[in-house]
């Protein structure tokens, strides 16, 4: 388990063994990549991230991701896999899973309803953006992706 402080000094723990986090994971983050860019979408106000959202009632987090990603990006995501989970200690803390996909279908139209829409970045295009999210930037994320990275061959499509 890795434990830091992200950008605005708040706790967080991440652990890429599933269940190992005391809270259950209610919101939900993907990393996918199609022909070698990440599908990222641009949020209004805090910029560049992966696509995630919360985990709604009576849904699971998979679902939850398919639906976020699908709303923020129009992208439709297939063979999602668990990949880690990380507990914000914020005043409410929570937890998030992480996940890693494939892409489906990419819908050219149609509006995205939360952000921006779909960005495609390279990993170098990612590393050296100054569009990032504040939470892209943080030492769990660099983490999350370096052990994405490793597991690419899998499901990179």
């Amino acid at each position: 388990m890795l434990s830091f402080r992200d950008l605005h000094g708040i706790r967080v723990e991440l652990a890429f063994e599933k269940g190992s986090l005391p809270l259950e994971p209610m919101h939900v983050l993907v990393l996918a990549k199609h022909q070698n860019k990440w599908l990222l979408t641009k949020h209004p106000k805090r910029g560049i991230e992966f696509p995630g959202g919360k985990v709604e009632e009576n849904e699971s987090p998979i679902e939850a991701i398919m639906r976020e990603t699908l709303e923020e990006t129009n992208v439709a995501i297939k063979n999602v896999e668990w990949i880690a989970e990380y507990l914000v200690y914020d005043e409410t803390p929570f937890c998030k899973a992480v996940y890693i996909a494939n892409v489906g279908h990419i819908n050219v139209e149609g509006p995205s309803f939360e952000t921006e829409g779909a960005v495609w970045l390279t990993t170098d295009e990612f590393l050296h953006s100054n569009n990032l999210s504040f939470h892209m930037k943080d030492t769990g994320m660099k983490a999350i992706l370096e052990k994405v990275i490793t597991l690419e061959g899998k499901w990179n499509g």
